[in-house]
């Protein structure tokens, strides 16, 4: 009896805890549809509480983007690359070029010599800050779900893969917005998948 009622004491410890570090935290995607985000329905669907991005192989990228614009904020999210080649990402703080499929803005990088990094799309088109190989290679697992964590407060923006902090970055040039949509990308180039699920996102004001 005593064994049972420590077991059960563990379980409603660890139960609070992952509680209150989800606190504040409202899902960016309802797990039933692509309600609140617009992009090629035929690259993006919705099973099994996951959206994924299935390329038939493409000359440029897609992606399916928030309507709504963000601030100051911690994304968290879970995202499975079934190809472990392949490369795609999540534009935070972005917006859509006109009269053509890209985004520009901060992408949250996916995919092999890239996960965990810092880049800018179709802005100043390099990467902002690189993680280390080494890191990367201790914390990522190849095609299996990945726990990643954006997070951008003021000037001031980190990224995080399955609790391990891989970029830790400070912007330098002011004219560069501190606001914008989230997007996900579907990266020109052959076939592949991406899935992505859990999307929930903190804001910091």
């Amino acid at each position: 009896m005593r064994q049972l009622l420590l077991l059960l004491s563990v379980i409603s410890l660890v139960t609070t805890t992952v509680s209150a570090a989800e606190e504040g935290f409202t899902p960016l995607f309802n797990g039933k549809d692509l309600s609140g985000w617009e992009g090629r329905e035929d690259l993006w669907k919705v099973a099994d509480g996951m959206i994924t991005g299935a390329s038939p192989g493409l000359k440029q990228n897609h992606f399916l983007v928030t309507k709504d614009e963000f601030g100051d904020f911690e994304l968290r999210f879970e995202v499975r690359l079934q190809d472990p080649k392949e490369n795609s990402g999540v534009q935070f703080r972005s917006q859509r070029l006109e009269n053509s499929t890209e985004m520009t803005g901060y992408q949250a990088d996916i995919g092999p010599g890239y996960w965990g990094s810092l880049y800018d799309e179709s802005r100043r088109n390099k990467i902002l800050a690189a993680a280390k190989p080494e890191v990367i290679q201790q914390t990522l697992k190849e095609k299996e779900w990945n726990q990643y964590v954006v997070r951008a407060e003021g000037k001031h923006i980190t990224l995080s893969i399955n609790g391990v902090t891989t970029i830790d970055y400070t912007e330098p040039d002011d004219a560069i917005p501190q606001k914008g949509k989230f997007g996900l990308q579907v990266h020109a180039g052959g076939p592949f998948q991406i899935d992505f699920r859990n999307l929930r996102i903190k804001s910091l004001k």
